[in-house]
């Protein structure tokens, strides 16, 4: 397909939940909803049409060691594409992927920088290991270098008791919190324990990874500050494996994991029903594959969210949340087709028919 060719969609787009449009029209690889004038030489597909998929928690240039080469992160980006991601947050990497910017066939990358952990409180290769009193200077370096996002690691196992411990002073958080937000970045964290949800909250925080220790006396707190969770339950399902091999030498911590893996859908549920905005995102690139956002969006159903709600997580919300566009009138169009009705069926986002990108049929 040239980059000059019109393309013609016909049968459902779906440019919201009930927002739904018999025909949609590609011209220089935007969206329009008018008929143009070469309509007839257009190329012409059918299906059921929704804003390109988004994986909110998402990382292109990283792998189970840490950072990896370009051809590495290239099919990772390609991976994710094909199955219909054509927006990734990328919530942290080691890797400098600002080439995938300049690649016209690539997903769109919203880049929260590298990690920052507590040293040697996370795993190794990934972050800058760093002390409190460095949080608010490594905080400011990520925003700049980011795409209006910076991620810390907000807990992890404490070997000195053996189980997940929070990782920053509420002081310091507060601090480098005040500074990403003074720059014009959002701040997200990685949080696996109770504990450790309330003081990021009350500090600011704009967006938690994971979530799995929110409680009846944190939900409402969420819900009040208008704080996002994205659950990541596909890596959530790793929890008894991971507490398997490390309960010989953490057992406590190993029995918390597991515990946190039991209630995880009646967490997501619970936050859901609360008012708490819920998204889409896999964690692809550290120990998981890439592609595996359809596997999210059946997860989110799973844990009671509406077919339209878990779809909403992963294209029009999140779109809406990540400040990008969806089957608006001028907009890139990104978008991928669908034999059937997703909203019926959330399992037919594993099976795109079609994938455009920038106005070009990729896949």
């Amino acid at each position: 397909m040239s980059e000059g060719a019109v393309l013609h969609l016909k049968g459902r787009v779906l440019v919201g939940p009930d927002d739904v449009r018999d025909e949609l029209w590609v011209v220089g690889g935007r969206v329009t909803y008018d008929r143009p004038t070469l309509a007839r030489d257009a190329i012409s597909v059918q299906g059921w049409a929704l804003p390109g998929l988004v994986d909110a928690h998402c990382h292109v240039g990283l792998d189970a060691h840490g950072p990896v080469d370009a051809p590495t992160s290239e099919k990772q980006a390609l991976t994710d594409r094909d199955a219909g991601t054509l927006l990734i947050r990328d919530a942290g990497s080691p890797s400098d992927t600002r080439w995938v910017d300049d690649r016209a066939d690539l997903p769109k990358i919203i880049r929260a920088g590298r990690h920052i952990a507590r040293t040697k409180r996370y795993i190794r290769n990934y972050a800058h290991e760093i002390e409190p009193e460095d949080l608010v200077a490594y905080v400011a370096q990520e925003a700049r270098r980011g795409d209006g996002w910076v991620k810390l690691v907000g807990d992890w196992i404490d070997r000195s008791t053996g189980d997940l411990g929070a990782c920053w002073p509420k002081g310091a958080v507060e601090a480098a919190i005040a500074e990403a937000h003074r720059l014009g970045a959002r701040v997200t964290a990685h949080c696996f324990a109770e504990e450790t949800l309330a003081p990021l909250v009350e500090a600011g925080i704009d967006c938690i990874e994971h979530a799995t220790g929110l409680t009846e006396e944190t939900i409402p707190l969420f819900a009040e500050r208008g704080v996002a969770i994205v659950p990541t339950l596909v890596n959530i399902a790793t929890f008894p494996r991971l507490a398997d091999a490390g309960a010989g030498k953490f057992p406590r911590w190993a029995d918390h994991m597991r515990r946190l893996h039991d209630r995880r859908y009646d967490t997501v549920r619970a936050a859901h029903d609360a008012g708490v905005p819920v998204f889409a995102g896999t964690d692809a690139g550290g120990s998981l594959a890439h592609g595996l956002v359809a596997d999210e969006v059946v997860e989110l159903t799973r844990a009671g969210l509406p077919a339209r709600a878990a779809l909403s997580a992963t294209t029009w919300g999140a779109r809406e949340w990540l400040g990008r566009p969806g089957l608006t009138e001028g907009a890139p169009a990104d978008l991928v087709v669908y034999e059937s009705d997703p909203r019926e069926d959330v399992r037919v986002l594993a099976a795109p028919r079609r994938v455009v990108l920038r106005g070009q049929i990729v896949g």
